[in-house]
């Protein structure tokens, strides 16, 4: 199993959801995070020039699948996320040891 953690721009982040749906990804967390850099173009940011060069506002999308679904879902990703332009993000892909799913006990990839 593999934990995939993307950081993308926040106005992408329901399209990527959708994308994420249309190919039968469901268990997706998404959380609003603040990103340190330069990570934004600053006519779209929430801050001053001086400050968005260090604090952006980054959405963050956290999915664990099976390790034959990664390509595919990172490529859903990338592509959906993409803009062209400085601060459209970043992906990681992580091992996952162990998931257990608290209500059935479920193991493994089962419990995704």
């Amino acid at each position: 199993m593999k934990e995939i953690k993307a950081y993308i721009r926040c106005q992408k982040a329901e399209k990527v959801i959708e994308a994420l749906e249309d190919i039968g990804i469901t268990d997706i967390t998404l959380i609003d995070v603040m990103g340190v850099g330069v990570l934004a173009d600053p006519k779209h940011a929430k801050y001053s020039v001086k400050c968005v060069e260090k604090y952006s506002e980054v959405a963050k999308l956290e999915v664990v699948c099976s390790d034959e679904r990664v390509h595919e879902i990172v490529e859903v990703i990338r592509k959906t996320a993409y803009t062209s332009m400085k601060g459209d993000g970043i992906i990681f892909v992580s091992p996952v040891e162990l998931a257990v799913k608290i209500r059935t006990g479920a193991i493994g990839e089962e419990a995704l």
